[in-house]
């Protein structure tokens, strides 16, 4: 796959939400960047639906760029640890933090796109499978957290 004009806007669309989501904000003197992805999954339950779905964006347009069944794969696996680890209460935002799927996802996309691969057509369903899962997943640990918080709230 050459990188057509279509490739490179998609690609900078995706490298500037990974910015914004996992390293727009510098902590002054500790040369250390967070972005608005630990902040707004302090929101339970609609914090981490908004983050997941911006993820799964970020697959689906890699999906739509061509991106091989075992790159989608690891960037489920990118997501699936920050959802899973990130519902922990308080370490889950620090860990937040820490991970950066977004951005691990996008430097698997940027690396597709400098060294591609062909994709076949069992690609394009996996990557369907993929994102079904993914949404289900994040619609899913969205509702457990507003569960649990409810949960709290009423001790």
């Amino acid at each position: 796959m050459q990188t057509n004009s279509r490739s490179r806007q998609s690609l900078q669309r995706l490298q500037g939400i990974s910015h914004l989501l996992d390293n727009a904000i510098a902590i002054p003197g500790l040369g250390y960047r967070v972005g608005l992805d630990p902040l707004i999954g302090l929101l339970p339950g609609g914090g981490d639906l908004m983050t997941g779905l911006i993820s799964i964006y970020i697959v689906f347009e890699a999906a739509r760029l061509g991106v091989p069944a075992a790159t989608l794969g690891r960037m489920g696996w990118n997501i699936l640890v920050e959802l899973v680890l990130g519902t922990l209460p308080m370490v889950g935002d620090l860990f937040d933090v820490v991970w950066k799927a977004n951005a691990r996802n996008v430097a698997l996309l940027e690396h597709h796109i400098r060294h591609p691969r062909p994709s076949r057509n069992a690609d394009k369903l996996f990557a369907l499978i993929l994102i079904i899962l993914l949404l289900a997943l994040v619609i899913g640990f969205a509702t457990l957290s507003v569960l649990i918080v409810r949960w709290l709230l009423q001790l």
